[in-house]
């Protein structure tokens, strides 16, 4: 869709477009004998012409005849811009004169580039029918019901003459009616270019403007004799000017340059396409002078469609095809070079159709020559005739003819279906597609299909992607890395992705060089004809720039192709800098390499840049649904932040949302067929995905959604409540906490081994071998067993020997205390103990130095040094990540800086009170402290059902606060200070005038006003005085009763404004954060409720200040045993090949499932019936 430039835009166009396009003017007067002298044969009159043109007397008495190169000469075009048609819409058309001589290739690319009008998929440039004679009925429909429509089917552009008369007026009614009916967000739009003789033009002065028209007003009216108003209805208009006035035909030599420059460009972005834009040429009508327009095309190999009975040339060319045999050729005995040429008999039934069809024509002979011509070249030429057919079939017949033509040019070992699928592919035409050429009558090999599938995914084209992939062509063997590389190089300059990987390509070069937005400045001229993508700024793109996924995902997965460049375990930025060139500069062996998993890389390529269409049948082939649509959110919604059209970042907002629903209804389905199945499916590593899970993935997407489902709050459920039954009551845990051998008794109730297997006997019908489904039951039920977790390895062997079984005292008490709930509670009732300590060291055993801290602050002490260890523990020795992953990711969380604030205000506290001259400081620092700490609280209650959505609103309500503040901030500054200054003509004291600006208005908010101070006719007990020098010594300065009564507007004014107006403001907002946050509590308490459980999932058993010893048993298990983890795999489950094959094809089945019912629904929809209905 073409879109019109910005002012920017055509200032700049306005420096250079003058000097490059030219006009023609006539400079030497050849006399028109017709005249009598007062007209030149270029058709203008002698005053018209410049006194050089009039004075060259000798060299025009031997001239004859009137030349447009010979007698004209070229200067800067005064007539380009917009133009407006009065009395129309307010769309402004381009327009541009031009010399006959002009470069095509300019103009191409100022249409393309400049004029933003669409690279076209097919041309069709209309000949014929010009002057005023009444076109018929059927060949109106022809063009209303047929050309136009299919041109928009192909995207094409329509040539014509672009005037309101004959053909072309005919042509712009019906591009204007498609344009009504079209829907607003149609894909192609028809672009109708108008290319006619400067010199025809009616009223043309009103284009006229050497500085150009930006835009020109041009009225309609009726014409004289030799010229012919614009239409309307064009998009572009070229003025080819040969410096003639009112004489047809000297467009015909540019315009057939122009074809064939376009009929050697590549269809596609940047040219990207498989093919040429293929040219058509469509004869209807027309007089005598068209002949040698069709013989100059076809010399060009243009092919040609006559649309017969359109009446003149078109009947002509129609019987001499189809009536008129070829007869065998002879060798003329006049012709010294031997070539060839026609039979007599042949020359003598051309002559005698010139003679039935043109009887007044004065050279027949020049007639049957061109006829002749066109002959020789009559397998480029086909015949239509559009009144008995119906023109609701016109692409086809486009199709055929296109079709024909190249098979006379293309080699003989080209596929003979290459063609007509390259001429679909490049009109999106997937129905003619299927039903030509898709039909089962041929065998496509993988080399037939391979080139046009690189252009079906570059040029967004996914359900040719879909029947490609179904009809021959194996992703596995396209899908290598080179393969990749050419995508990410196709990527538009518009999109938010050229961006990022140009980024990260400065980067690897080693510059700084800033990259230019997507609405960046017209190209020079001189460089329009010298662009090629090969040599464009996407050439070096290479796979270390596809990993702008790192930018995106962040420390959720491992960096992404790093196996494939050889980057495993090199961590410094530096070395993998230095690396990636060396590699890049040898041989790239990478590029031949295969896709282990050809779909997802497919599908990150056409989410980033924002395909929905593309990157959902993309999903669809993945084997990893759910991890990949939850991908696909995170990725969409990391865009989002970034994009700066707002119309795109609504699209990306939406397609996230869609990708989030799926991975919801897929894990459903997944949940519903077999419930610890899909607990596998949550906490499997993903190799394809960087090593995450699908949980991992969710909570870094912020899929609120896909966390509210029964199955992952289930999942979450069992693995806080670990070997317990989840409707242990809470007072049971207490007394069990307090006197630890009550876990013996049956106080709480503890799931067995058995119970959990007869559980998952319930859980639906085995679809695997039942020893396949054993193992995986074995493996689902011991991740979640405390009690034996020593003795779990990640990889079941198919001989499973179950481990030896513990003795029942070890094994409860490690079933109690091992699950995360104990440690929750462990932590809150130590915490609590911990704050009472410390309030307990503040008020009552805070000691002065020398004489040292007392007992209980040495406790104290030693209690945060333990939190200290906690916290690095969770920071440093948690994950495979390294120190900076695992850094940023700590400090990414709100809570953990609560924390880091909290222990360094301690820590500073501690040190400051060791000394004399800096305990009261250091004592004011642990007061803050101990503040931060006691806020830390509100942490806790996040797994509560009922608090964790109230912490969630108070969070955004303090962002409204700060809001609310910068209003508040304003009036305060305004008022305090106009206030301290009527009231007090002099005040040096800073203390005191900083106290009555900022301090004394905010206490005003609440009531507290001192009337007596601000009203002087109240008393005010204070003692004062207007003494100078007493007042710089620090006395009270007596108040100024000039212009007290505009005091006391100012308070009223200021109390409306802010105790009225503002604070309702902000209760307006803190009631529409509640109402937004209340209305989905349940979702936003399970999203959090999940990292609460992670947390303390990883935390040891005890809570500080005992969970010193847990850290000496973790060192030592760790550090001097080499005893792996094995509670991370509740979390991260770590599955074989064979296992992970299996997990995965259940996965695809169930997707499968979803998809048919989800189609199922989508097919009863009443839009669906309606539109089964129109298409019947």
């Amino acid at each position: 869709v073409w879109k019109k430039p910005d002012q920017n835009c055509w200032k700049s166009l306005q420096a250079w477009i003058a000097k490059i396009f030219k006009k023609r003017t006539c400079t030497t007067f050849v006399e028109d004998s017709f005249s009598n002298g007062a007209l030149c044969q270029c058709g203008r009159e002698r005053e018209a012409h410049s006194t050089v043109a009039l004075g060259d007397c000798f060299g025009t008495a031997i001239v004859n005849r009137w030349d447009s190169g010979q007698h004209s000469s070229e200067y800067p075009t005064d007539a380009f811009g917009e133009v407006q048609f009065a009395g129309a819409s307010k769309r402004h058309t381009q327009f541009l004169r031009l010399s006959c001589d002009t470069q095509p290739s300019l103009v191409y690319n100022l249409m393309t580039i400049h004029w933003h009008l669409p690279a076209p998929n097919l041309v069709v440039s209309v000949v014929g029918g010009e002057g005023r004679a009444k076109v018929k009925t059927w060949v109106r429909e022809v063009l209303r019901q047929g050309l136009v429509k299919a041109s928009q089917r192909a995207g094409a552009w329509i040539l014509t003459t672009g005037l309101r008369e004959g053909i072309g007026r005919c042509v712009g009614v019906a591009v204007r009616d498609h344009a009504t009916a079209a829907s607003s967000d149609s894909l192609n739009k028809v672009v109708a270019v108008g290319i006619s003789p400067w010199g025809l033009v009616h009223q043309k002065d009103q284009l006229v403007k050497s500085q150009g028209s930006f835009p020109a007003r041009y009225f309609v009216q009726n014409p004289v004799r030799d010229s012919c108003c614009l239409d309307k209805n064009y998009q572009a208009f070229l003025l080819v000017d040969d410096g003639s006035e009112g004489r047809r035909g000297g467009d015909t030599v540019f315009r057939t340059k122009l074809e064939d420059y376009i009929s050697h460009q590549r269809t596609g972005i940047w040219g990207s396409g498989t093919i040429n834009i293929p040219v058509l040429c469509m004869l209807i009508s027309g007089d005598p002078n068209n002949l040698e327009r069709v013989d100059l095309s076809l010399k060009n190999s243009m092919p040609w469609l006559v649309l017969a009975g359109s009446g003149g040339l078109a009947d002509f060319l129609t019987d001499l095809l189809e009536n008129v045999s070829s007869a065998p050729v002879f060798t003329s005995a006049s012709e010294s070079d031997g070539e060839p040429g026609p039979s007599v008999d042949l020359r003598e039934k051309v002559a005698e159709r010139v003679k039935k069809h043109f009887p007044a024509e004065p050279e027949p002979d020049k007639l049957v020559e061109r006829a002749l011509s066109i002959y020789q070249s009559r397998d480029l030429i086909s015949i239509h005739h559009g009144e008995q057919e119906s023109p609701t079939d016109f692409d086809t017949v486009l199709l055929r003819t296109l079709v024909g033509a190249s098979k006379q040019r293309s080699s003989v070992e080209a596929s003979p279906y290459n063609e007509e699928l390259k001429l679909a592919v490049a009109w999106n035409r997937v129905d003619i597609a299927k039903s030509e050429l898709f039909n089962g009558d041929i065998e496509w090999r993988y080399e037939d299909l391979e080139e046009s599938m690189t252009d079906v995914l570059i040029n967004d084209k996914p359900q040719f992607v879909q029947l490609f992939t179904e009809n021959g062509l194996d992703i596995m063997r396209y899908m290598t890395y080179g393969r990749l590389e050419q995508l990410y190089r196709s990527v538009e300059e518009s999109t938010l992705l050229y961006q990022l990987l140009q980024r990260r390509l400065a980067v690897r070069l080693g510059t700084t060089t800033v990259v230019p937005p997507a609405a960046s400045e017209p190209k020079s001229p001189s460089k329009l004809t010298e662009e090629n993508l090969e040599s464009g700024p996407m050439a070096d793109i290479t796979i270390f720039e596809v990993r702008v996924l790192d930018l995106l995902l962040g420390d959720i997965c491992q960096p992404f192709y790093h196996d494939v460049l050889g980057l495993n375990g090199i961590s410094s930025r530096r070395r993998v800098l230095k690396r990636v060139c060396k590699l890049l500069r040898d041989n790239r062996s990478y590029v031949t390499k295969r896709c282990p998993e050809p779909w997802a890389p497919l599908f990150i390529w056409a989410v980033l840049q924002n395909r929905s269409e593309m990157a959902t049948f993309f999903w669809e082939m993945t084997e990893e649904s759910v991890l990949a649509a939850l991908s696909g959110c995170k990725i969409l919604r990391e865009m989002s932040k970034l994009e700066v059209e707002t119309e795109i970042q609504l699209s990306m907002k939406e397609l996230a949302q869609t990708f989030e629903s799926q991975a919801n209804g897929v894990y459903s389905t997944c949940y519903r067929n077999d419930e610890n199945r899909s607990f596998d499916l949550l906490i499997r590593k993903s190799p394809v995905w960087g090593g995450t899970t699908c949980l991992q993935m969710g909570m870094g997407a912020d899929a609120r959604l896909f966390f509210s489902h029964d199955g992952v709050q289930s999942l979450l459920s069992k693995i806080w409540w670990g070997d317990m039954k989840r409707d242990t009551a809470l007072w049971k845990l207490l007394l069990t906490f307090f006197c630890p051998f009550l876990c013996y008794s049956n106080l709480i109730s503890f799931r067995e081994k058995s119970d959990q297997q007869e559980e998952e006997e319930r859980d639906g019908e085995e679809e695997l071998s039942g020893r396949e489904s054993t193992l995986i039951d074995i493996q689902t039920s011991l991740v979640f067993m405390f009690s034996i977790c020593l003795f779990f390895t990640p990889d079941v062997p198919e001989q499973y020997i179950p481990p030896p079984p513990r003795p029942f005292i070890l094994s409860r008490w490690r079933q109690f205390w091992c699950a995360p709930v104990t440690s929750f509670l462990g932590n809150v009732l130590m915490y609590f103990l911990f704050l009472i300590l410390y309030a307990y060291v503040l008020l009552l055993d805070f000691t002065r130095p020398p004489a040292g801290p007392a007992i209980s602050e040495y406790v104290l002490y030693f209690w945060v040094f333990t939190m200290v260890c906690e916290e690095i523990r969770e920071t440093f020795f948690i994950g495979m990540m390294t120190w900076r992953q695992t850094f940023r990711v700590y400090i990414q969380d709100v809570w953990n800086r609560f924390d880091l604030l909290a222990i360094t205000l301690f820590i500073l506290g501690t040190i400051g009170r060791l000394f004399s001259w800096t305990h009261e400081l250091g004592r004011d620092i642990l007061c803050v402290s101990f503040m931060v700490f006691t806020l830390r609280l509100i942490h806790i209650f996040a797994i509560h059902k009922e608090l964790g959505p109230k912490i969630i609103i108070v969070g955004k309500m303090v962002k409204d606060v700060f809001f609310f503040l910068f209003f508040l901030g304003v009036w305060i500054m305004a008022y305090g200070v106009a206030n301290q200054a009527l009231l007090y003509s002099y005040d040096p004291a800073l203390d005191r005038v900083f106290r009555r600006v900022f301090y004394r208005p905010y206490l005003h908010i609440y009531g507290q006003i001192p009337v007596e101070e601000v009203d002087v006719k109240k008393k005010w007990d204070v003692q004062c005085t207007d003494n100078r020098t007493l007042i710089e010594e620090g006395a009270e300065p007596c108040r100024s009763s000039f212009s007290n009564w505009l005091v006391v507007t100012l308070l009223i004014i200021y109390l409306l404004v802010t105790n009225i107006l503002l604070i309702n403001l902000l209760i307006a907002m803190f009631s529409n954060t509640f109402n937004e946050v209340q209305a989905n509590s349940e979702s936003y308490w399970k999203f959090q409720r999940y990292s609460l459980i992670v947390q303390y999932h990883s935390k040891p058993s005890l809570a500080p200040p005992f969970i010193i010893l847990s850290h000496i048993n973790l060192f030592i298990k760790r550090k001097i045993r080499n005893v792996p983890s094995v509670k991370v795999q509740h979390f991260v489950l770590k599955l074989s090949r064979k296992e992970a094959n299996r997990l995965m094809t259940w996965e695809t089945i169930q997707k499968e499932d979803f998809l048919s019912a989800q189609n199922k629904i989508q097919k009863s929809t009443d839009s669906e019936r309606l539109k089964r209905m129109s298409v019947k």
